[in-house]
């Protein structure tokens, strides 16, 4: 359990999440992500060298990928620390929250400046030396689809790990697609009086659209609309699966960020210092071999087990699901009711930049807390190759 790092009330933000091929898809996302965190701190008259360290994570390589951490810092106005680079598929985000908790923790700093960002827009495609292959041959990688589309340790591709869950389980597309509906469903509440949920956390993202023009990109683009007839008439996947394009994530572009430092800093920093932020615990995992869908409930449990906490101590849960049937088999396995967590949107609905998807839920997690009255906070979520992260906070 951590004792000493906490997050400032307002010390955070994410921008809209864009559609893939969007608003976003030609922007450097390190680039278009530290100058999104500088103007926010301008806005905020915070000075950026407040901060001593940075956790940057991103898992779509941009240009100048290799001197990401600190160029992002001398973007942003911090140009005389250093941090470091993160890399965990879709927990990436809960990941940086956590290291940079523990150098709280441990003293090695006092405020830390978490930067998630990621592109999966125009991603890079590699091309790797083949000097043995037939002709010499190269071997050739899309970042995004190719790993999407197969994890080289089972041979699956990502919708193919969730429908084993929903296989094991039992689960149907009828519930499949009920479930998608209140999702979407949930994600409208946000919408409420002129997007009030979205307005306590969400920032603008300045795109350039030409030399001459910018625009200023305030909400999230490429929400699918969904109805259960649309729903039922979709077709799954797979064949004699459950799952169809409307219970799945979409990829997407976009980042956020928040502050992490001590009780002491977070007071100064807050906007409103009597709603402390803290960080208890993280947990982490790996489920068997194709399987991704099921690794958040080890991950929580464990996250749970570190604070000293059971499901029934949490006041609000948020999941990362590019997959429904991740929710489904949570509320199952965890004994809740699936239409009771991630109110207010989840990253089914709103799509899936992955460096900054857990950061974003993180946040509106934290929201929805302080609406109702504090406690407890859980989020968890699933990741490439079969594994699963979590974090556990407590708010006011």
């Amino acid at each position: 359990m951590l004792t000493k790092a906490f997050i400032p009330y307002k010390g955070y933000y994410s921008t809209p999440f864009c559609r893939w091929q969007g608003a976003m898809a030609n922007e450097n996302s390190i680039t278009l992500g530290a100058k999104t965190a500088a103007r926010w701190m301008a806005e905020k008259k915070w000075e950026p060298t407040i901060f001593d360290y940075l956790v940057f994570g991103n898992t779509i390589s941009q240009l100048h990928q290799f001197y990401s951490a600190p160029w992002a810092a001398s973007l942003m106005g911090c140009g005389g620390i250093t941090g470091m680079t993160v890399s965990q598929a879709c927990t990436t985000g809960t990941t940086c929250i956590f290291q940079a908790a523990t150098f709280i923790e441990t003293g090695m700093a006092a405020n830390a400046f978490v930067l998630t960002t990621d592109r999966t827009s125009n991603g890079p495609h590699t091309i790797w030396p083949n000097p043995n292959g037939p002709g010499g041959e190269v071997i050739s990688e899309n970042w995004l689809m190719d790993n999407f589309n197969s994890d080289p340790n089972v041979g699956l591709r990502m919708v193919e790990t969730a429908e084993n869950v929903a296989r094991e389980e039992g689960f149907t597309k009828e519930e499949c697609d009920r479930l998608a509906l209140r999702r979407y469903e949930q994600y409208r509440m946000a919408l409420d009086d002129n997007r009030a949920f979205q307005k306590r956390y969400m920032f603008g993202a300045e795109i350039r659209v030409s030399r001459k023009k910018t625009i200023l990109v305030e909400e999230d683009e490429g929400i699918m609309p969904t109805t259960a007839e649309g729903l039922a008439k979709l077709r799954p996947l797979i064949p004699d699966g459950v799952l169809s394009f409307g219970a799945q994530t979409h990829p997407a572009d976009g980042n956020a960020s928040i502050v992490v430092t001590t009780r002491e800093n977070a007071d100064r920093l807050s906007a409103d210092a009597a709603i402390p932020i803290q960080v208890i615990s993280y947990g982490y995992a790996r489920e068997k071999k194709g399987y991704m869908a099921a690794a958040p409930v080890p991950a929580a449990r464990m996250a749970l087990e570190k604070a000293n906490l059971s499901i029934g101590d949490i006041k609000v849960i948020k999941t990362h699901n590019p997959f429904v049937v991740n929710d489904l088999n949570f509320a199952k396995k965890m004994g809740i009711d699936a239409d009771g967590f991630n109110n207010y949107g989840s990253s089914m609905i709103y799509g899936h930049p992955q460096g900054s998807t857990a950061t974003r839920l993180i946040v509106e997690g934290i929201e929805e807390t302080v609406m109702e009255g504090g406690g407890y906070f859980l989020w968890t979520g699933c990741a490439a190759g079969d594994c699963g992260a979590s974090l556990v906070l407590k708010i006011g």
